[in-house]
């Protein structure tokens, strides 16, 4: 039986704007509290004379190839203002006021952000809520392409997922270890983790399968009919609260269950929202939205084309690890600049080991002093944190310094941030030991391996961690091989001032 979607996703549809409203106006607090350090005049890497390189080696496309409005103003001020507007634009959202012209105004902000504030916001959830965000403009719950379109998403979030363990050819995903070592060397494990980590050894590899069922086989089910999406939903759903429960992903997960609103429909969430609110968020539509816009319905069209057909080519890509090459390679190009379909590819090869960078400063070079973060593994005995929904981006972009070259340069502007005691960059530290007085003319990068401790080794120690250092970090090796100067005289192992 065909169901009648203009009749059936009124509520699905409000529900879910409303959801979306939260997930912006989340992103948009987390980032506020954080940008001035990240991207501001005295931060890790200013947006200004980034803007103004880009420029220097751009022609007249530059606004295209880099959209953002910090191009007008990229001055602290702009910055902060973008991220209280936002959340502004949220709040609208959520509470169902000019609803479209807040969506636009959430998705130019945020996509705006995500360029000024790179590499700190070049991440996925980053792009599934730019992505998330786009679709939700065109929404109504009479246009059955778009809420098909949000299925097509959801479906390429969780089958990428899954294809990417697989053609990456990671030992740890075809063996059904990944697990045995994933709670352990996530970016920011929290309490939940250790206990997970303690697990036995057939349970891991246990789920380690489930993770690979849930990603390859249960999406396919999101398009059959209504009782398999509704399995395939509730699936997903039960899957992303238990990575919720044990690691600090931010938002991703509770936007993934977000998008698994499309797979029901209103009479299945009637039966799970009192009868009050379902009356209360019924749609009701406009005039012109119940009448028959056909340049509405053809821009939709035209726009699902696009879509499926970038989204099916990003699906090429990573199955073939290939790059599509022509016009199909430009559409490509600018889809991901404006990030309305992206490549998502959740842990695809599984990291064995935790390498922990400790930060020492001297004004002597015979007194050192240790920095300490908020929220990534530091001090042993410390407990880890729950930090969800909020995105530490200085915390998470630290769990990548040691394990790719492509990450030494940010690293390097963040030392000599220390080195000039920058308080917007020191305020996203939990301990600036040159809080007050000179700054340090020294910095030295320390590495260490950590490790979850076991049961015995907690109870005789109290401590949530063990390590073994590793010696001092030194990235130049690494610098030498990337183009230009870099790093090259700011990271050596003892970094003078």
């Amino acid at each position: 039986m065909t169901i009648d979607i203009a009749n059936s996703y009124r509520l699905v549809s409000v529900v879910f704007l409303r959801l979306l409203g939260i997930i912006y106006l989340i992103a948009f607090i987390s980032l506020g509290v954080q940008i001035e350090g990240l991207a501001g005049s005295e931060g890790i890497i200013p947006i200004e004379p980034r803007l103004a390189d880009f420029a220097a080696n751009s022609d007249s496309w530059r606004y295209l190839q880099l959209p953002t409005l910090f191009w007008f103003n990229a001055s602290d001020t702009a910055l902060l203002g973008s991220t209280l507007l936002g959340g502004l634009a949220a709040l609208l959202i959520i509470a169902g006021r000019w609803t479209r012209a807040a969506l636009v105004c959430a998705f130019v902000l945020y996509l705006s952000l995500f360029h000024a504030c790179h590499p700190f916001l070049n991440f996925q959830w980053d792009t599934l809520l730019l992505e998330s965000g786009f679709l939700a403009i065109f929404l109504t719950p009479r246009s059955r392409v778009v809420i098909l379109l949000f299925r097509w998403l959801l479906f390429r979030l969780r089958f990428m997922s899954g294809l990417s363990k697989l053609s990456s050819g990671d030992p740890a995903w075809s063996g059904l270890t990944a697990l045995d070592t994933y709670f352990e060397v996530q970016p920011l494990p929290n309490p939940v983790a250790w206990y997970m980590h303690q697990l036995p050894e057939w349970l891991l590899r246990f789920g380690t399968g489930a993770t690979l069922f849930i990603e390859l086989v249960v999406p396919f089910m999101m398009f059959l009919p209504r009782r398999w999406r509704f399995a395939a939903a509730w699936i997903t759903i039960f899957w992303q609260v238990l990575i919720i429960l044990t690691s600090n992903h931010n938002w991703i997960n509770f936007l993934t269950i977000v998008l698994c609103l499309f797979l029901f429909d209103d009479k299945a969430l009637q039966r799970l929202l009192p009868e009050r609110l379902s009356t209360r968020l019924a749609w009701q539509p406009t005039p012109a939205q119940k009448g028959n816009n056909t340049i509405r319905r053809v821009a939709v069209g035209l726009l699902a084309t696009v879509l499926l057909s970038a989204g099916s080519l990003k699906l090429y890509e990573l199955a073939t690890n290939q790059t599509i090459p022509g016009r199909s390679g430009d559409l490509l190009n600018l889809v991901s600049t404006f990030s309305i379909v992206n490549k998502y590819h959740v842990f695809p090869t599984m990291t064995t080991y935790r390498v922990e960078l400790e930060l020492l400063g001297s004004r002597d070079g015979k007194e050192w002093l240790p920095y300490r973060f908020k929220y990534k593994p530091d001090v042993l005995q410390e407990r880890p944190l729950f930090v969800i929904p909020h995105q530490p981006r200085l915390d998470w972009q630290m769990w990548f310094v040691p394990l790719h070259p492509r990450h030494v340069p940010w690293f390097g502007y963040f030392l000599t941030a220390l080195l000039d005691n920058s308080p917007t960059v020191t305020d996203l530290l939990q301990d600036n030991p040159f809080a007050n007085g000179a700054p340090p003319r020294y910095i030295r990068v320390n590495a260490h391996q950590y490790h979850f401790t076991n049961h015995e080794e907690r109870e005789h120690s109290g401590n949530w961690w063990r390590r073994e250092s590793l010696g001092p970090f030194t990235p130049l090796p690494w610098a030498e091989k990337l183009p230009g100067p870099h790093l090259q005289e700011q990271a050596p192992r003892t970094i003078p001032r």
